[in-house]
């Protein structure tokens, strides 16, 4: 499985730190419409800043080598997409087609999806799955999955809203020794 951690894919998130702002304060930019595009070099100040409101450690290096790995990779079936209401990034997701992972055949993997807790229960964050979707439905595949924390009962929420449930996997660990 990918090295990626967000909201949907942390196991080492302070458990507090999920417990976020709850969604009553909208910013400024809530009156304009929401758009969905591909992240710019731009962006990535707003990503980190979302990413540390939701994790509570900001991720600066990791984040610029997401951006290295994913902008612009969507002909190789890599995605990495802003949510923005008039031009503020409020939210963002990541993920790429895999193939033949675990035997399964290839499919969407959602590695990262998160948006603003003051930008919540809006939509957003069901339009950058859609959008993730879709360019994985362009890639050919027809299945999309993601992996998730048990405890992080906020996003298995939002996955189990839009449809998704427990796949064929079980996923193994085990701690290496320093």
């Amino acid at each position: 499985m990918s090295k990626i951690t967000s909201q949907s894919t942390s196991t080492a998130r302070p458990r507090k730190a999920r417990q976020s702002a709850p969604p009553s304060k909208p910013t400024a930019a809530a009156s304009g419409s929401l758009s969905i595009r591909p992240v710019r070099r731009g962006d990535l100040n707003a990503v980190i800043e979302i990413d540390a409101m939701v994790t509570g450690i900001a991720k600066l290096d990791y984040w610029n080598s997401l951006y290295r790995r994913y902008a612009d990779a969507v002909a190789t079936g890599q995605h990495f997409l802003v949510a923005t209401i008039s031009d503020e990034v409020v939210g963002f997701v990541i993920g790429e087609v895999r193939d033949w992972e675990f035997g399964s055949p290839p499919c969407g993997w959602v590695f990262a999806i998160d948006v603003r807790p003051d930008a919540r229960l809006g939509g957003t964050a069901t339009s950058l799955l859609q959008a993730i979707c879709q360019g994985f439905r362009k890639a050919g595949v027809s299945k999309v999955r993601t992996l998730l924390s048990r405890d992080n009962t906020l996003i298995l929420s939002f996955f189990r809203s839009q449809g998704m449930m427990i796949g064929p996997f079980i996923p193994l660990e085990m701690d290496l020794e320093p």
